[in-house]
């Protein structure tokens, strides 16, 4: 299945020393997802709850079949894990979690990849 993909990047030192954890954010099946919104208002509303605490930067993928099951993948990259637990515990959560509904009704996993 080939996917559309959008990035938004935010300035970071690179490093090849630093163990970079992401969150991939998958969303499944719903009546309807709004990529405009996701692209233009949550991705942005996510930089600006977690970047204070180490989100360096997201992409979004699409699906190009409009009857894909999967509706979209959001690839979210924290400085470490710690950077992304303490995201998740943060109070910024409810606000990105709270946004969900107003993009999409589509069932939402996540995964957390963390190098070996």
């Amino acid at each position: 299945m080939s996917m559309d993909k959008l990035t938004a990047n935010v300035d970071r030192p690179e490093s090849s020393s630093i163990a970079h954890a992401t969150m991939i954010v998958a969303c499944s099946g719903g009546t309807f997802f709004d990529r405009d919104y996701y692209v233009d208002i949550h991705l942005p509303l996510a930089l600006a709850c977690w970047q204070r605490h180490g989100l360096e930067g997201v992409t979004a993928f699409f699906p190009r079949d409009a009857d894909a099951v999967d509706v979209s993948v959001g690839v979210y990259r924290f400085r470490d894990e710690a950077a992304l637990q303490g995201a998740l515990a943060s109070a910024e959560t409810e606000a990105v979690m709270a946004d969900v509904p107003r993009f999409t009704d589509a069932t939402v996993c996540r995964s957390i990849a963390i190098p070996l």
